[in-house]
């Protein structure tokens, strides 16, 4: 990765993007997280997922305290250069929580459409 390339994408006021993050099979979202361009240089250079922290103020490595990794598939920029689409294989759960992604059975009730 070149600092073009970090260059070329829009980080917010903090230096960050939002991280989508989906299993690269079944296309599963699995969670959002967010990147500087640190940590985006070492997710390409590494082959496994490292975010910032906003809460810590630190990188974390998926997996590393809870042995749920997370080996990069694919790394994919959306068309304004301001989200960056991770595609890995999940290994164990990717919520904290403990479930399988961060959205298990959060649903919000949608109303009828017109």
């Amino acid at each position: 990765m070149t600092e073009q390339d970090t260059a070329s994408i829009a980080w917010n006021d903090d230096g960050l993007a939002p991280v989508i993050v989906q299993q690269h099979d079944t296309r599963e979202v699995l969670m959002l997280a967010w990147m500087d361009a640190e940590a985006l240089r070492r997710t390409l250079s590494g082959g496994r997922a490292v975010y910032w922290s906003r809460s810590r103020q630190e990188y974390w490595r998926k997996g590393d305290t809870s042995g749920n990794t997370q080996r990069v598939v694919s790394v994919a920029v959306d068309c304004d250069a301001d989200a960056i689409l991770l595609q890995v294989d999940q290994h164990g759960p990717a919520c904290h929580t403990g479930t399988r992604t961060c959205f298990d059975g959060r649903e919000l009730p949608v109303g009828g459409v017109d």
